[in-house]
């Protein structure tokens, strides 16, 4: 069981309903229920796009637009703060400062916004430190 807040980058979200990602999405299964055992995981509004947009579209078997939907809906209970101008105004000094891609940024920048001290990533790099943020990425193995 996870102990603090994470904020859950879409990856982890389209691995979980991917079905042919095989071992990738048995461990993207195994942290999202952790997270909701221990009703510390959060998403962003962001999260949820990038997720419906590439599990219905980019799959090799996509996910129908009803079970896309159910999926926004029921990970919708983790998006603690609506997304407004400061969040991307700070995203923007985060890009800046961090030489990361302004949804990278975005990431970041709202995690720290919800008192996250980690991000779960593939795609922002492991181990860093970001604005007080640690990236971890949940698929690599020790």
């Amino acid at each position: 069981m996870i102990d603090e807040r994470c904020f859950v980058d879409s990856n982890v979200l389209i691995y979980a309903y991917d079905r042919d990602a095989g071992e990738k999405r048995e461990r993207a299964g195994e942290v999202l229920g952790g997270l909701w055992g221990s009703a510390t995981g959060v998403v962003s509004v962001q999260v949820l796009q990038e997720f419906f947009a590439n599990a219905t579209r980019k799959h090799k078997r996509p996910l129908d637009l009803a079970r896309a939907r159910e999926v926004v809906g029921i990970y919708g209970a983790w998006v603690a703060v609506p997304t407004d101008t400061s969040h991307v105004l700070r995203a923007v000094d985060i890009m800046k400062g961090y030489s990361l891609s302004f949804w990278d940024s975005m990431i970041v920048a709202l995690a720290e916004a919800t008192q996250c001290r980690i991000v779960l990533s593939e795609d922002i790099q492991h181990g860093q430190t970001i604005a007080g943020v640690r990236v971890e990425n949940p698929f690599l193995t020790t």
